[in-house]
């Protein structure tokens, strides 16, 4: 496609629990009740962490401009039932002429465990294929992640690698990464 900001997305994908939709500004006190929730839930492996509200604020303008550039895809994640805002899952594009896309997520503390991650990643997973016609997906976790590794896991991305020593954390330290990805064979 000539022009990546005529590509049509979706205003919004609908599950049986969650819907997921793009950022907007009136989104910011929900995002950053759920991120002060789960400070340290998050702190070890999102930099994010300690963002003050009005760096959550700039981070949903960007995350506006990402998405009408074709540049990121980042999104809410929502309950149908409630409205709460339960966290975020996003797609980047990592190569257009591939195509293929990095899928990141995370969950306020409260929300883990109850399958909302699983369904809205694979609504994501499906879009990118079925829509954008992905040839690959990757998520990329820091290795002493167990939980967003077993993530990738249920949502049948294959791991295909242990780099070690790969990235400097936001506390300073050498982090393993682990990297899992899905081609379309995959979802067979």
């Amino acid at each position: 496609m000539a022009f990546r900001t005529l590509l049509p997305l979706f205003d919004q994908l609908e599950g049986e629990r969650v819907l997921i939709r793009p950022y907007r500004l009136d989104d910011a006190d929900a995002l950053y009740e759920a991120i002060a929730e789960s400070r340290d839930h998050l702190r070890p492996w999102l930099p994010f962490a300690d963002e003050t509200e009005d760096e959550a604020r700039d981070y949903l303008v960007r995350a506006e401009a990402r998405w009408l550039l074709r540049e990121g895809f980042d999104t809410g994640i929502w309950s149908r039932e409630t409205g709460r805002f339960l966290g975020s899952i996003g797609a980047h594009p990592r190569d257009w002429d591939v195509p293929s896309f990095e899928i990141g997520y995370w969950l306020r503390a409260s929300a883990e465990g109850q399958g909302y991650l699983t369904e809205a990643g694979r609504m994501l997973t499906a879009y990118l294929f079925t829509h954008l016609g992905a040839n690959r997906l990757e998520i990329r976790c820091d290795a002493r992640n167990i939980r967003s590794a077993n993530a990738a896991r249920r949502l049948g991305f294959v791991q295909e690698a242990h780099m070690r020593n790969q990235r400097i954390s936001h506390e300073g330290k050498l982090r393993d990464t682990l990297v899992f990805s899905m081609i379309p064979a995959d979802r067979q």
